[in-house]
């Protein structure tokens, strides 16, 4: 839960993306390398980019970014979280270990930032790290064996924060790196939760995104995986929009925008979710 905020149900930030398999809307920028196969999707939380392939085991996942800064209006509560994880992707998870930060309007238009890390489908864990608004973040999640180990470092200060954590079983068949919209679940969060309202972040711009796959290490682009563009979109609400890829691989932004595309398609996935 964010600092000064009060709340008896949980917030939930990352976990249950809801993904809508689609081709690539117009306003969105998925030209990828000729190597990678790319796959698009709609989602009611996330924006951003994740990577999967069959038989892979990814142990390791990194990357960085600008933490924003929101514009918050009186009278009007809205959040945003920016993280990078393993698992969660696929339709039925029950897990996913991720670390992250996050810039929230309260009603008052007070913008609230903190960093947190969390563990499905255990509630999340604030990180005693002040965050500000134009620092950068640089994370990493990494797993060996049961061992979950979490680390941010606030590149711009200096501060560092690291932790580890025993999970009896991981989810680690995929690795992501997403800005989102947080959601607001009733009892478990595995039971039913509705998205909050986006912040309006303005741009999300990640940077030195990589993961460790079956002991082989690679950007978003690495051929040896499958990446896919994550759109933000709900039928009429603020939603975002990712970049294309760096071409590296490693860096995109992520773009909020004021009005989300419909899903295009009725048939969707639920993932695991992260509360707050």
């Amino acid at each position: 839960m964010s600092p000064g905020m009060k709340r008896l149900i949980p917030i939930v930030l990352a976990s249950l993306a809801i993904l809508v398999a689609a081709a690539a809307p117009a306003t969105a920028s998925v030209t990828r390398t000729p190597a990678v196969f790319n796959a698009a999707f709609v989602s009611s939380n996330w924006a951003g980019y994740a990577v999967t392939a069959p038989g892979t085991t990814y142990t390791d996942v990194k990357g960085s970014w600008v933490q924003p800064a929101a514009t918050c209006g009186a009278r009007t509560a809205a959040y945003s979280s920016f993280w990078v994880g393993l698992g969660g992707f696929f339709g039925g998870s029950q897990g996913l270990e991720q670390i992250g930060t996050s810039a929230d309007c309260q009603s008052n238009g007070r913008l609230i930032t903190y960093a947190w890390y969390e563990l499905i489908p255990a509630p999340p864990v604030t990180v005693p790290l002040v965050v500000s608004a134009g620092d950068t973040i640089a994370a990493e999640v990494s797993v060996t064996g049961t061992t979950v180990s979490f680390s941010l470092t606030d590149t711009t200060t200096g501060a560092t924060y690291s932790t580890q954590a025993i999970v009896a079983s991981p989810d680690l068949t995929s690795a992501e790196w997403i800005a989102e919209a947080p959601s607001h679940c009733y009892g478990s969060i595995l039971i039913g939760c509705s998205v909050l309202p986006l912040s309006n972040f303005g741009t999300a711009l990640f940077s030195a995104a990589s993961a460790t796959g079956n002991g082989q290490a690679g950007t978003i682009s690495n051929p040896a995986w499958t990446s896919t563009t994550i759109v933000l979109g709900g039928g009429g609400a603020a939603g975002a929009v990712p970049s294309a890829l760096s071409a590296d691989g490693a860096a995109f932004s992520v773009a909020w925008r004021s009005t989300a595309s419909p899903p295009p398609s009725p048939r969707r996935r639920q993932h695991p979710r992260r509360g707050l």
